[in-house]
């Protein structure tokens, strides 16, 4: 059975509760706007594309509800800063409604797309992994994070499904450990082979020639191919320059925010202390000690060897290249 992140139900969002992932499989069942924001802030769902999805159908919910359209489409837009499909969803969500096209079509359109989207992704990301390809990946980038498949995990998948033999290293993602948690438990599932390693643990192992490449997705990419991704992503990439290995990013085109060009310009989200200085609800650190919570860093083009899109492989990463995808 795959693996589903949420499911509409006509005057509701089902909503598989990531926080209590791997241990325990819950459903939450959202009835409007604000349970829909509340969901995303607290990352019962994260990952740009999900979330995205997730935010389209609240906007029809609040809609639907008689909340004013202006109000819900702020509640939502400001519930994570960094992930830019959440704005590309809500912005085609307010089209619709001025247009006087159907909410609830415009909101499983963007779902339908996004899935078709990533299938996409696999085909053209799995002609770039080797056969026996020892891969390593950060977060979560699989059907959990998407409406479906997956972005970066969905290529892993589809290359699985070809017959390749793959390892897959699987960064355990600190502080809200995507990868040991949902990354690791998709792998499950699929029966793909996979070990489960610290994030300081990558370079290491890529010194001793056991990564042949990386792969991850993306929360905003530039118009130049700048990238922001869940912090650590920048480590990576500085780390596959030192050891010429290939690093490519996935992700969709509703990633793509064309009016930026640089990372500079990207709102990077900081999150609660908290989340820091404690793994679940077992403390770490002294109460009395300061915290800092990046949650995202930025990755610039020059070292990204390709992004893996649902229109094409973006290689060399430039801004002519990225724009040649727009067509503009």
């Amino acid at each position: 059975m795959e693996v589903r992140a949420f499911v509409w139900e006509k005057d509701h969002l089902l909503l598989l509760e990531q926080r209590e992932l791997p241990h325990r499989e819950v459903w939450l069942e959202l009835k409007n706007h604000k349970d829909v924001a509340k969901a995303i802030k607290e990352m019962s769902v994260r990952g740009a594309p999900a979330i995205g999805c997730v935010a389209a159908y609240g906007f029809l919910l609040g809609v639907k509800l008689g909340y004013d359209p202006e109000e819900v489409y702020e509640e939502l837009k400001y519930t994570r800063p960094t992930a830019f499909n959440l704005f590309w969803a809500l912005d085609r969500m307010m089209n619709a409604l001025k247009e006087g096209r159907d909410l609830e079509e415009e909101a499983k359109s963007i779902e339908r797309e996004d899935y078709e989207a990533n299938i996409k992704m696999g085909e053209f990301g799995n002609e770039l992994i080797p056969n026996k390809a020892n891969i390593l990946t950060h977060c979560n980038t699989g059907a959990l994070a998407t409406a479906g498949w997956g972005t970066a995990l969905g290529v892993i998948r589809s290359a699985h499904r070809s017959g390749k033999e793959i390892n897959v290293w699987v960064d355990e993602t600190r502080p809200y450990l995507q990868g040991a948690r949902l990354t690791a438990w998709e792998l499950m599932k699929e029966g793909i082979p996979h070990s489960v390693i610290t994030d300081s643990t990558a370079g290491y192992l890529m010194s001793r020639g056991l990564v042949d490449l990386v792969i991850v997705g993306a929360d905003r990419i530039t118009a130049r191919g700048d990238v922001a991704n869940k912090i650590g992503t920048y480590t990576l990439s500085v780390l596959c320059k030192e050891h010429g290995i290939p690093f490519y990013v996935a992700a969709p085109h509703s990633t793509f925010d064309l009016n930026i060009e640089s990372e500079r310009e990207i709102p990077i989200e900081e999150r609660s202390p908290r989340e820091v200085k404690s793994f679940g609800e077992c403390k770490v650190a002294p109460e009395g000690s300061p915290a800092t919570h990046i949650a995202f860093d930025t990755t610039p083009a020059q070292n990204i060897t390709a992004i893996i899109t649902d229109r094409g492989v973006i290689k060399p990463v430039s801004r002519e290249n990225v724009l040649r995808l727009f067509d503009r």
